[in-house]
């Protein structure tokens, strides 16, 4: 049995969700082959699913989204490095009830890019997801090397509503590196920067954005756009339209602009962390997160990891706190049926609480249902 679940989020992290379950499967069937893989789709937990695949973790300084100094981590194997922009420029670096929608940077997850190069990685696979920033990825812009100018030729200030004021583009200090590297932007989300689909529209209420708020950063990342086109020509309004250049608050955005190329964060993933393998010795499958709903479908790991095992005639089936799909879409999906935690446990508050012990019960019927 290959356990490849993603986490169980504001519960158990991805590697928590793998220990629990073999816990619970061993109970039945001591002697059952059972192999753990965390996965992730390039969202925050993206670094530990690699810590647990053997990548080395590797921890710097750099700065938060409000930028006070952190402490945030990146995974490294042999010239392969994956960074998760989460890490640096979260939601979860905010204090506690504290949101910053117009004025947090993505300062910090270029310094993570740069610690990465510094490395010597060749390969960056940039996990992004669960920002607290919409400023089109020019944080990260300026910690490689950009400088952006408003009208008195003095630096623009930090996040998203700052970039109406920007009048000058220069990407000339850009690290160098950059152009050497596969750069691959990893996400879970096909956005584009603006307008009804874009970033400030979508993702900016989650972080705090009112209505103005949001009106005000889709315009200054429309400024923004227009600026750049005279850096980087009209190729600058096209990757504000591709898909996924409204990821994480737009720092897809960014990263499109330096040379990076966009894939599914869940497809990335099972590449690096070597999934393919893992699935050939298996013989069914157990995925999950927290809740399996409408948004699963749309390249979150459960869907990514059932399409690849179907695709290999491998039998899948989820473990998750909430289950919101009925079963003809989770057939759709590849997966044969789904364990949530409210089938053990009725009430949601408890099983968010006591996630750990109910999942582990919730294993034992799944060891019971296809080990005896």
């Amino acid at each position: 049995m290959l356990i490849a679940a993603d986490k169980f989020k504001g519960s158990l992290t991805a590697v928590e969700v793998a220990e629990r379950v073999t816990a619970g499967l061993r109970r039945v069937a001591p002697g059952a082959g059972i192999e753990a893989l965390p996965v992730a789709d390039g969202g925050d937990g993206t670094v530990d699913a690699a810590v647990a695949a053997g990548f080395e973790r590797r921890e710097v300084r750099v700065a938060g989204p409000l930028g006070d100094e952190v402490t945030a981590a990146f995974a490294l194997r042999g010239d392969t490095a994956v960074v998760e922009m989460a890490e640096a420029s979260g939601l979860q670096r905010l204090p506690a009830g504290t949101f910053a929608p117009l004025t947090a940077s993505t300062y910090g997850s270029g310094e993570l890019l740069r610690a990465a190069l510094d490395a010597g990685a060749r390969v960056i696979v940039f996990g992004v997801g669960g920002s607290a920033t919409t400023d089109g990825g020019a944080g990260m812009l300026a910690a490689l090397g950009a400088r952006f100018l408003d009208a008195d030729g003095e630096r623009v200030a930090p996040g998203g509503a700052a970039l109406g004021d920007v009048v000058t583009a220069d990407l000339s200090g850009l690290d160098a590196r950059l152009a050497s590297v596969d750069l691959v932007l990893a996400s879970d989300v096909d956005n584009p920067l603006t307008g009804p689909k874009g970033a400030p529209a979508v993702y900016g209420p989650q972080k705090g954005a009112s209505p103005d708020d949001v009106v005000v950063l889709d315009t200054a990342l429309a400024h923004f756009t227009t600026v750049l086109e005279k850096a980087v020509g009209p190729r600058a309004a096209e990757y504000a339209a591709a898909p996924g250049a409204g990821a994480a608050g737009g720092i897809g955005y960014g990263a499109l602009v330096v040379g990076a190329r966009f894939r599914p964060g869940i497809e990335v993933m099972l590449d690096v962390l070597g999934f393919a393998p893992a699935l050939d010795r298996a013989d069914l499958v157990i995925t999950g997160e927290g809740s399996l709903d409408e948004q699963t479908l749309h390249g979150k790991a459960p869907a990514g990891v059932a399409a690849a095992a179907r695709a290999a005639g491998k039998e899948v089936v989820a473990v998750c706190g909430r289950l919101a799909l009925p079963p003809e879409a989770l057939g759709r999906a590849g997966i044969r049926r789904a364990y949530p935690l409210t089938d053990v446990e009725p009430d949601i508050a408890t099983c968010i609480a006591d996630a750990g012990p109910i999942l582990e019960r919730v294993a034992e019927n799944i060891g019971r249902d296809f080990l005896l």
